[in-house]
């Protein structure tokens, strides 16, 4: 895998539309990942917002006829509460004064045409974990920012992720004044855990291939 650019399928005026913090150098490359991925099985997105992401990693499993499943509880993360610095006053429902980014989500995967491709799971993440039993060829961590939300994400969800297949973490700050540590912390973690091989960094997105039983360092379970 390599952060070349790829051919998009994919609208430039809903992606410019469209809200969310990705980088379209960021975008490129999890558009490669999932075109590569879903040659393998299905791909997980964990923290969809309101489709930014699921435009490229959507377009990406589309061009293979794939699955990509787009895990969000659309109630926001920590951040982006109404008083947080990141709150968007348009994505809080005015009948409940909470985040409800939903609506939004859908509109954005209608208009890109993905509604065959993408399957909305909306629940936290650890509930949709606790039961899963599909193998997975891609896992996008972009979910809370917290240390105990990308832990749970990443101890959740890498043990479905099929040999060869790609984890990808989004937001890796070097620095505090940057932004906040934890995707960091746990992209550390997994590199150092002998699971994975390291594919490089596109800016804040990190991106860590599963290693197959045969690769696995000696003291390591297979």
């Amino acid at each position: 895998m390599s952060p070349r650019q790829a051919p998009m399928n994919i609208d430039p005026d809903l992606l410019a539309r469209t809200k969310g913090f990705l980088d379209p150098a960021e975008g490129a490359w999890l558009y490669r990942l999932a075109r590569e991925a879903s040659r393998l099985g299905p791909c997980l997105e964990i923290g969809s917002y309101c489709g930014k992401s699921t435009l490229y990693l959507g377009a990406g499993c589309r061009a293979n006829g794939g699955i990509l499943y787009a895990l969000d509880h659309h109630g926001g993360s920590e951040e982006q509460q109404p008083g947080q610095p990141y709150c968007d006053p348009d994505l809080v429902d005015p009948r409940t004064g909470r985040v409800d980014t939903f609506a939004h989500f859908r509109r954005t995967v209608a208009s890109a045409g993905l509604t065959e491709t993408v399957v909305p799971v909306v629940a936290p993440s650890a509930v949709a974990a606790r039961q899963w039993r599909t193998p997975l060829a891609l896992v996008f961590i972009d979910g809370g920012h917290t240390f105990a939300a990308a832990f749970t994400d990443y101890n959740a969800w890498t043990a479905h992720l099929l040999p060869g297949g790609a984890l990808a973490i989004h937001d890796i700050f070097e620095t505090p004044a940057e932004g906040g540590q934890a995707p960091r912390h746990v992209y550390e973690l997994a590199r150092a855990s002998g699971l994975f091989e390291d594919r490089g960094r596109v800016k804040t997105l990190g991106v860590l291939q599963r290693r197959s039983a045969g690769q696995l360092p000696p003291d390591l379970p297979r």
